[in-house]
């Protein structure tokens, strides 16, 4: 029997290597928020393990579902996520001035992040129906362009900057990739670049702060300037080898803030180095790679883009935050992707891998 003709069984169809190398970061992340935590798996570690159980499982049952039916609920799920965002709008939970929740009792959903990988299958699934010699037209442009600003407006309002940015960079992506003319974008970040002061005046005065402060963090070292600083003293005081687990000091005498959850990098790097920072950076460019090689293999042109797309946004995720505690980009409340604390970012990463290996099923399977 020819080899070639044997199709693959569902066991064999589950990337082992990958959810091997997912469950590494993971448990790096645990080991993090234990130290974090001074020695102690409460209270960041074990529900972190907890959720990160249930939202593993939840991407391997998300595996099973196959090309056809991601492409028949990509639209309707974009539907109802938007309607979830109107829904925030008017009942949502109000938590740190932002309104970004609904409260259904046994959880608190923010429809928002859902919307990351939901961009994606909804820009990818317009651009799977379009003709090709329409690419270059009118008609390729302002139907995602809607698609894309309803929810990024939507999110502006709550207001979360980071996830609309993560909104707008994951849809444009696919715009990008469904091949719409380069001079597009330079017009684009052109005309962006021109109406910046006039965006940074109808920024709140918190957003307008952190540009203020990625420019020059030293303007307030007490005050909006705080987090960065202390951010880079972490990083930079670990050197190349950490002080070693559980020795770090900006963490575990509070100098460093928000050290569990949007700079748990930087409590990660005082401890493990410049070797441990390397490490998980080279763990996530591998999930990204094999990301890209699903989007490479993938038969139709819906599958070629949401992968990509799919991939790109834990890119983004992994990215911004890197060069935002590093001070290489204004603080924009965007985790590190299964190693911060909370699920939020967890459930989106995993729904995106989860998606990932629907299409490689798919793709396998054929």
């Amino acid at each position: 029997m020819n080899r070639d003709s044997i199709v693959p069984g569902p066991l064999q169809l589950i990337p082992w290597r990958l959810l091997a190398l997912v469950a590494t970061i993971g448990g790096f992340g645990l080991i993090i928020l234990y130290s974090a935590a001074g020695g102690s798996m409460t209270p960041w570690a074990l529900p972190q393990g907890v959720r990160f159980l249930v939202f593993l499982g939840v991407a391997v049952a998300l595996s099973r579902i196959g090309e056809d039916g991601l492409k028949a609920a990509a639209m309707p799920v974009y539907t109802v996520l938007v309607l979830m965002l109107i829904i925030v709008e008017l009942f949502g939970f109000v938590g740190g001035g932002s309104r970004r929740w609904l409260d259904l009792g046994f959880i608190r959903l923010q429809p928002s992040e859902l919307m990351k990988p939901a961009i994606v299958l909804a820009v990818a699934r317009f651009y799977d129906r379009l003709p090709a010699g329409e690419i270059r037209g009118w008609s390729a442009i302002w139907p995602p362009a809607v698609l894309i600003g309803v929810p990024a407006g939507l999110v502006m309002i709550q207001p979360d900057l980071g996830t609309a940015l993560m909104i707008v960079a994951g849809g444009v992506t696919v715009t990008f990739l469904a091949g719409l003319p380069l001079r597009l974008y330079l017009g684009a970040g052109a005309a962006l670049a021109t109406a910046f002061p006039i965006a940074l005046s109808l920024m709140h005065g918190y957003q307008r702060d952190r540009i203020e402060t990625f420019l020059n963090p030293e303007r307030d070292p007490l005050g909006a300037g705080y987090h960065i600083i202390q951010s880079k003293i972490a990083i930079g005081s670990g050197g190349i080898f950490g002080k070693g687990f559980l020795a770090g000091t900006q963490s575990h005498l509070d100098y460093l803030p928000e050290r569990h959850t949007d700079f748990v990098f930087a409590t990660m790097a005082e401890e493990w180095g410049l070797l441990g920072g390397l490490f998980i950076v080279l763990a996530y460019m591998l999930v990204i790679r094999w990301g890209m090689r699903v989007a490479a293999r993938a038969r139709g042109r819906f599958g070629r883009l949401t992968a990509a797309g799919l991939a790109t946004t834990i890119f983004f995720y992994v990215a911004i935050n890197l060069m935002m505690v590093m001070g290489l980009a204004p603080v924009v409340g965007i985790p590190l992707p299964l190693v911060s604390f909370g699920g939020s970012a967890m459930m989106t990463v995993l729904i995106c891998l989860g998606l990932l290996m629907a299409i490689d099923r798919s793709t396998r399977r054929a």
